[in-house]
């Protein structure tokens, strides 16, 4: 590794420091995906799609830290820090006004796994199939 010479200290001084995936980290509430274990979006932290394979991957990943969207209200929260407190898993909420993301919740590690399949998928939900109303019956709601 070389030396930092004046140069590298004055570039560090005006723009900050060197940010490696800048635009990952934004996405990812901080983090970069390569270390992410499981993440939700915004919708599925609201309405619990995900609760179970997140508390699955907590369940297996005890090393693991849960990064939370802070945009989100922490009213839609709570099951997801009761599962981090039963599993023993440290969270942060997380709020950048800078990014904008549609990631709710990331359970995350320090290093990298390089996981294939990161995202919930949204099971949809079953219709109801109706029984196809014949002609008197249509007459019969049209009457009464």
């Amino acid at each position: 590794m070389s030396k930092k010479n004046v140069e590298d200290y004055l570039t560090e001084g005006v723009y900050g420091t060197p940010e490696i995936k800048r635009s990952e980290r934004k996405q990812f509430l901080g983090t970069i995906r390569e270390r992410v274990v499981v993440a939700l979006t915004k919708g599925q932290v609201m309405s619990d799609k995900g609760l179970i394979r997140l508390g699955e991957e907590m369940q297996n990943n005890k090393g693991a830290k849960l990064l939370i969207n802070g945009h989100v209200s922490s009213k839609f929260l709570k099951q997801e820090k009761e599962l981090a407190k039963k599993y023993n898993i440290p969270y942060t909420v997380v709020t950048n006004n800078e990014a904008d993301t549609d990631i709710g919740a990331v359970l995350t590690y320090d290093h990298a796994i390089d996981k294939e399949e990161i995202f919930v998928k949204d099971i949809p939900e079953k219709k109801q199939k109706t029984k196809p109303e014949n002609l008197l019956t249509k007459i019969k709601n049209l009457i009464t």
